[in-house]
């Protein structure tokens, strides 16, 4: 499968058929190149809640903000706590967490939203980025699901939440974005055990004792797909967060020091 994301600018990667969809849509990913923090959160670091100065995380944002042409005041992030709600974001969020972390939407790992104006974003550094857009009804979101949020179902909230509002699964798009691979992805007994046992032999290898390789792509791929998503309306990206270094922060690779991408959604407003 051809690969979902086109590198636009350095500094981010878009969801181009997506953008080609809807005049006023853009959607992507960051990258962490052409910024000002210093290492190891060299270079665009855009995670208010990692130990980099922040006065260099509000000028990275502000120079991507230019760059999207979307202004930082009408960003809206949630709080990230790998759980599984889902907010609905309206005018009245309009730039909480856009430069102060302590704003942002609380308790919440997904946001989803039909209205001009407002971007909304997700951060990370090896968790799964899952865009939704659904081109009949111009409903539009974003899921924050590291492996707890993956296992607590948050593309079923998500699919739920679009659901409430009249999108039709079938014809729903989603695309799910860089983070970690399966060969990258060690984890123990304790995460597996959380797995529902007939997605295993899709998503988990067994290397020895105690010891899995765990495939988070696939395993929101079989969440989506039970919840009546179509796949060939799920686009999955080739790229992995640990593996390409010079792209990407990586939470396991840099163990834990680190700095974090945008994942980002929304309409421009004209």
């Amino acid at each position: 499968m051809a690969e979902v994301f086109k590198q636009q600018d350095d500094a981010f990667l878009m969801i181009e058929k997506w953008q080609e969809l809807h005049p006023s849509l853009i959607a992507g990913f960051t990258t962490r190149n052409g910024g000002e923090s210093n290492p190891p959160f060299d270079s665009l670091n855009l995670g208010l809640h990692v130990s980099d100065e922040q006065s260099n995380i509000i000028a990275n944002r502000r120079s991507l903000a230019d760059k999207l042409e979307f202004p930082l005041e009408n960003w809206v992030s949630g709080e990230q706590v790998h759980q599984s709600y889902v907010h609905f974001v309206t005018q009245l969020d309009k730039g909480k967490g856009s430069a102060d972390y302590n704003t942002s939407i609380k308790g919440t790992d997904g946001l989803i939203t039909n209205e001009a104006g407002l971007l909304c974003t997700a951060f990370f550094a090896d968790c799964v980025p899952l865009f939704f857009f659904d081109p009949e009804t111009g409903y539009l979101g974003i899921a924050h699901a590291g492996w707890k949020g993956t296992v607590n179902r948050i593309a079923e909230q998500m699919v739920e939440k679009f659901e409430s509002q009249g999108v039709d699964p079938s014809k729903l798009l989603v695309v799910i974005g860089p983070c970690i691979s399966q060969e990258n992805y060690e984890v123990n007994d304790h995460v597996v055990s959380k797995i529902e046992s007939n997605f295993m032999d899709h998503t988990v290898i067994q290397t020895g004792r105690d010891r899995y390789l765990l495939d988070l792509k696939q395993l929101n791929v079989e969440i989506l797909l039970q919840c009546g998503v179509f796949r060939n309306n799920i686009d999955v990206t080739n790229y992995c967060t640990f593996k390409e270094n010079s792209l990407f922060y990586s939470h396991r690779r840099d163990r834990g020091q680190t700095g974090r991408m945008l994942g980002y959604i929304g309409y421009r407003k004209f």
